[in-house]
């Protein structure tokens, strides 16, 4: 379709990834409006065509994706470090579940226009309604025509390790592969060497130990410990729900029991809510990552966990850290894992103008988030009220993120269970992981009280946790 003068439509949304093909389906299920899609890539799914082969999403199949499309076939794991909890899907699996989205869901309307390998390039600047693009294939630019919104989904910038090179120094004759080369590997090493502690890193030392690689041939270098959450604790389907219940009653009760932040921590992994890799580190970040109990015991296998801070640079001989240099074993192949995948950007309105910038409104639920953005779009009129309804969270990175994220979401439930309608949809989403769909009022009442008083007592803790650091 690239080469057409100019088309005109309702949205313009740039990216396909999983934010912006989210976006797209609710709107198109829930209005008659035109929609053209502009990405980068030459399939949906964002990160997703450019991750490492072996990644699987660290939260369930069946609750990641769009609306209107299951992912997966809404199984549990029978066997593996997964075993008894739902399906996560491959990256294959995830992008074939994207294509068709756009094939079988998208297109088939007849309002839906899909310029892959294209590059959106901003606003004309004499035309502020015509959105400029161009073909990385032919180089053709062409034009859009915009009525309504330019809806930026490309806004959190999530980012993969074959995406970005290493931000430290690599020295000559220093063996560095991203965790995408790993399959292709056709010798062994003497030794491995794992650079991240994020959702990569994590999956990059499990492939390891996966594969036959002894513990003890493992080096993690670990710049900050971080807070993993218990894959068991966030579980679809009605076998889930007392679990879910009992979590939620737990986390309340750690909450407005504690006096401090520093006395809250300990209560939520006490209550098997959080978890961390070492039980004599305390944990300083929180970066959304979920593990198995099971995963949890392999990754406790690696002996050798290097805490010195970030790399600064690698040479055949020496690893120079912020806070130390060490020296480097021979034969290591090391696996840089350090690309930013959630990257903390700072909040905007989601809904401005001409605009709309879609965020994670509930931390780590960016799917999820889009389509309850595209639905208050469509449902709604004033910006101001939808901007209430839509209030982003930057993604956490620090364990007092955490908290604010978790204040944060039970201020955006209180908003939405005042609107039958939001409370309505959100309810009946696949994709949501607070349903208050099977409870009685009485229940849902006492559910809203319960998130009320977390709330309250949360943001004492962060105000009493601010007020200390400025005193110190």
């Amino acid at each position: 379709m690239v080469g057409q003068e100019t088309i005109e439509v309702d949205y313009l949304i740039v990216g396909a990834g999983a934010m912006g093909m989210a976006f797209a389906d609710t709107l198109v299920a829930e209005t008659d409006a035109t929609v053209a899609i502009v990405d980068r890539y030459g399939r949906p799914g964002g990160h997703w065509t450019v991750a490492y082969p072996y990644v699987r999403l660290h939260q369930p199949s069946a609750s990641y994706g769009v609306n209107s499309r299951e992912l997966g076939k809404g199984e549990v794991d029978q066997h593996g470090w997964n075993a008894g909890l739902y399906e996560l899907a491959s990256a294959d699996e995830i992008l074939n579940y994207f294509d068709q989205v756009m094939r079988k869901t998208l297109l088939p309307t007849g309002r839906v226009s899909y310029f892959p390998m294209s590059v959106y390039d901003g606003a004309d600047p004499v035309r502020p309604d015509v959105q400029r693009c161009h073909s990385v294939l032919t180089g053709g630019e062409f034009d859009i025509r915009v009525r309504r919104r330019t809806v930026d989904a490309t806004y959190m910038n999530v980012t993969v390790p074959a995406m970005c090179p290493p931000k430290y120094e690599v020295g000559s004759g220093v063996r560095l592969i991203t965790p995408n080369q790993l399959p292709a590997l056709d010798h062994p090493s003497s030794h491995y060497t794992v650079v991240g502690a994020g959702k990569t890193g994590i999956d990059a030392c499990l492939w390891l130990l996966q594969h036959g690689v002894d513990p003890s041939g493992i080096t993690w270098i670990m710049p900050r410990d971080a807070w993993l959450l218990d894959r068991a604790q966030y579980q679809p389907g009605p076998e889930f729900a007392a679990i879910n219940s009992e979590s939620l009653h737990s986390r309340v009760q750690a909450v407005l029991e504690s006096h401090t932040v520093k006395e809250l921590f300990p209560r939520l992994e006490a209550s098997g809510l959080l978890l961390r890799l070492s039980p004599d580190v305390t944990p300083t970040a929180f970066r959304c990552a979920t593990v198995t109990r099971a995963e949890l015991d392999q990754l406790r296998r690696i002996p050798d966990i290097v805490r010195h801070g970030r790399v600064r640079s690698i040479g055949t001989g020496t690893v120079e850290l912020d806070e130390a240099t060490v020296s480097a074993r021979p034969d290591t192949l090391y696996i840089d894992c350090t690309a930013d995948g959630l990257e903390p950007r700072p909040a905007v309105p989601t809904f401005s103008g001409s605009r709309i910038t879609l965020q994670a409104l509930i931390p780590c639920q960016q799917v999820f988030s889009a389509a309850f953005a595209a639905h208050v779009e469509a449902a709604y009129e004033d910006d101001a009220q939808k901007n209430r309804m839509c209030a982003a969270s930057p993604h956490p990175n620090t364990t007092l993120d955490w908290l604010r994220g978790y204040a944060h979401v039970d201020d955006l439930l209180l908003r939405w269970s005042a609107d039958s309608g939001l409370r309505e949809w959100s309810d009946a989403s696949r994709l949501t992981k607070h349903s208050t769909g099977s409870l009685s009022d009485e229940q849902r009442t006492a559910l809203f009280e319960s998130l009320h008083a977390e709330k309250t007592k949360l943001q004492e803790l962060l105000a009493h946790e601010d007020l200390t650091v400025t005193a110190n």
